[in-house]
């Protein structure tokens, strides 16, 4: 039996009139630290997977191509249900759906990438190959802390599962500095964790207490001007990582979904979550044209069909 207890969970939110992000699970049953989510929002909720479908299936015959598939945290969808069905089956529901040509995972808790899960989705050929995976610390006494209930070797494990699956796989990730007690040689090895790994992009987050949490009462809060050096130096690594990362598309060709016109440009997005702009004479708006990459400016790909 499928939760009764669902409600609507708010409308679709579309974005640029080529993607609905769908939002599929409510609540949260983790309890990191830092975090007042579980409080806040309460108990694992999963929406009625026939009700997913059939609001896609709607979005779908209004010429949206482009589904992203979220929730507060939804690795945990099904959870709650009675019977077996969780986030992989619903994909692979998702993935049957006519006029859907991508579907995207919002961000995403590391552990939901097992050998069974990747072994299933590498088989959906509408599946985007980016994943915004969690990280929050490169260093496993830090995650200790922040109760993340994994290691830095086992979040290593996972991205390699996810690069050995898809050769042009982009990896995005959020990282929080100055969290309590996290010392020079924890960030350090942070840093050092986080130049191996590569992500394409990172989001910096400078930790910020929360009433009521475990983390607000921590000793050794960090000071704001440490914060701010940490977090320069990961802002610097990630732009690093990116520029790297875009310059080896130069001369190669890629599918691009059109979103809008921005003066003299469109702008759109690659199967992995590249942004690139074009010219064109005519209106591509809502539609996958070839490109060719020509150019890399301002962290965005420039491209010519």
């Amino acid at each position: 039996m499928y939760n009764p207890n669902y409600g609507d969970f708010g409308s679709v939110t579309y974005t640029e009139k080529t993607r609905a992000v769908i939002k599929v699970q409510d609540g949260c049953d983790r309890f990191c630290s830092y975090c007042i989510i579980p409080y806040a929002r309460g108990k694992v909720r999963s929406r009625n997977p026939k009700s997913v479908v059939e609001e896609i299936e709607k979005i779908a015959k209004n010429g949206i191509k482009e589904v992203v598939i979220t929730g507060i945290h939804v690795a945990s969808y099904g959870k709650d249900f009675k019977e077996e069905y969780r986030l992989i089956d619903l994909l692979e529901d998702i993935n049957k759906i006519d006029g859907i040509e991508r579907i995207r995972l919002g961000s995403i808790e590391p552990l939901l990438i097992s050998e069974e899960f990747i072994n299933r989705l590498k088989k959906l050929e509408k599946i985007c190959h980016h994943f915004h995976l969690s990280l929050q610390s490169g260093c496993t006494e830090t995650l200790k802390r922040m109760n993340r209930r994994y290691t830095i070797e086992e979040f290593e494990e996972i991205v390699e599962r996810l690069r050995k699956a898809y050769q042009d796989v982009i990896l995005t990730t959020d990282i929080i500095v100055g969290f309590p007690e996290e010392t020079d040689k924890e960030f350090e090895i942070t840093y050092e964790f986080l130049k191996k790994i590569k992500f394409y992009k990172m989001h910096i987050f400078k930790y910020s207490p929360r009433k009521g949490t475990k983390a607000a009462i921590m000793k050794k809060q960090i000071s704001g001007d440490i914060k701010e050096l940490r977090s320069k130096k990961l802002l610097e690594l990630s732009d690093k990582n990116e520029n790297e990362y875009l310059s080896t598309y130069l001369g190669k060709e890629v599918d691009v979904l059109f979103e809008e016109k921005e003066d003299d440009f469109y702008k759109g997005h690659t199967q992995n979550y590249i942004m690139v702009k074009i010219k064109s004479n005519d209106d591509i708006s809502n539609k996958v044209e070839k490109v060719k990459i020509v150019d890399v400016e301002n962290l965005c790909l420039i491209g010519k069909m």
